[in-house]
């Protein structure tokens, strides 16, 4: 036997087992302690196994802990009249086990994300949230109990795809809303008409976007894919800032693209210019448009963040995925051609929107912003989506264009 004793295969001796001289103890709050009565120090780790544990539920039936004279915990057992300094809960002691966050990446599906979560208190809206990613979206979060509003632009099509949903699942919580992004005075109206409702507003998820289309202009005067994908989603939060900061801790969720990198917006005395945001006819070309509309989503998205984490608002961009059959591309035949060739060798619509999902309720981006993420990890943007300056002039620019075509905005 002592043989087995030491050679460490002795079955009576369980790893658990204290060696002469120790005592095992606990704290008020039920974390357990090591006592080496020998060297009259004490330690967290178990002096075999090195492991921390904590005890796991309440006193059981009958016990009390209490304080003696001298300040150490003691228990007290009512029911058989004694008293021990040994908590009764170490029976039951479970090891402390950090959890770490778990790692996605490419792959993973935006209900993969929510699995196990309950989104009942979060009301969630979501711009375009009709088709594609944005549906995608909205849907993950409906079924995980979120109240889900979409914004969109075809009410038709928006109360199609809430149909969809309650189809699958009859008790979410799913309603559409007109918002016309390519008209500040429809976003405006749908501002006031969410405000009505007297709700409040955990995730805004600016979604919606508009690629490769022929040069058009908004009843606002401005190139539409610059004023759908930004300016009509700065004007939205702009409205809605006091309804998110009174909801906080609330996010703002930008989704943007790897398209960013490929442009620029300044002009020669390094400000953001508008010429080169909304251009005329002759000087437009509508893959570059969209590239300056992503770039202008980052910026954007930090100096939200900026501006609005002092007050429980948190913002961040993200890239959803390349080359992924949406509707997005729908004015260009080339476009919509190669996408669909791509097709099998590319992302679904539930992996497509896992980082919007992952940037929305991560409990590990509580409090932070201003970054950008691909494939639910933090990425380097581009050194023009990261200069301070430039986020501040696309601002300011923004704001002088709103106030030229509305009144009443609030600053923030």
């Amino acid at each position: 036997m002592a043989a087995l004793k030491y050679a460490g295969m002795d079955d009576t001796d369980s790893e658990d087992e204290l060696p002469p001289g120790w005592e095992e103890r606990s704290t008020k709050d039920g974390w357990v302690y090591y006592a080496n009565h020998d060297e009259m120090k004490t330690q967290w780790e178990h002096p075999k196994t090195g492991k921390k544990k904590r005890c796991a539920g309440d006193l059981p039936y009958g016990w009390e802990q209490e304080t003696d004279e001298k300040g150490q915990i003691i228990y007290i057992d009512h029911i058989n009249k004694r008293t021990t300094y040994f908590d009764p809960r170490h029976a039951f002691t479970v090891e402390d086990v950090v959890v770490k966050p778990k790692r996605y990446d490419g792959n993973t599906a935006a209900l993969e994300i929510l699995q196990g979560r309950d989104l009942s208190d979060k009301v969630v809206l979501i711009t375009g949230g009709n088709a594609g990613i944005g549906f995608e979206t909205a849907r993950s979060f409906a079924l995980h109990g979120a109240h889900v509003i979409l914004a969109c632009r075809n009410l038709t099509r928006a109360n199609k795809a809430v149909s969809l949903i309650q189809e699958e699942w009859h008790k979410a919580r799913v309603e559409a809303m007109m918002c016309n992004l390519a008209s500040l005075r429809s976003v405006r109206e749908f501002a006031e008409s969410f405000k009505a409702m007297k709700l409040p507003l955990h995730i805004l998820v600016c979604n919606a976007a508009v690629c490769t289309q022929p040069y058009m202009l908004t009843e606002d005067n401005l190139e539409s894919t610059f004023q759908i994908c930004h300016l009509g989603h700065f004007l939205l939060v702009q409205c809605l800032q006091d309804v998110l900061r009174r909801s906080a801790p609330a996010r703002v969720v930008v989704v943007s693209s790897e398209s960013h990198r490929f442009t620029d917006l300044l002009d020669s005395c390094g400000k953001v210019d508008l010429a080169l945001l909304s251009p005329s006819k002759k000087d437009y070309w509508s893959m570059l448009a969209y590239n300056r509309a992503k770039l202008c989503n980052i910026l954007f998205s930090n100096e939200l963040h900026r501006r609005l984490s002092p007050y429980g608002v948190t913002s961040n961009a993200l890239h959803p995925g390349n080359m992924m059959y949406t509707s997005i591309h729908r004015s260009w035949w080339l476009m919509t051609f190669l996408f669909t060739l791509a097709r099998p060798f590319t992302k679904s619509m539930q992996q497509g929107a896992a980082t919007t999902v992952y940037c929305a309720v991560a409990p590990e981006l509580e409090g932070l912003g201003g970054m950008y993420f691909n494939n639910c990890f933090r990425c380097q943007t581009s050194a023009q989506a990261q200069d301070p300056s430039s986020a501040t002039s696309l601002w300011e620019l923004s704001e002088r264009l709103v106030a030229e075509r509305s009144v009443g905005i609030q600053a923030l």
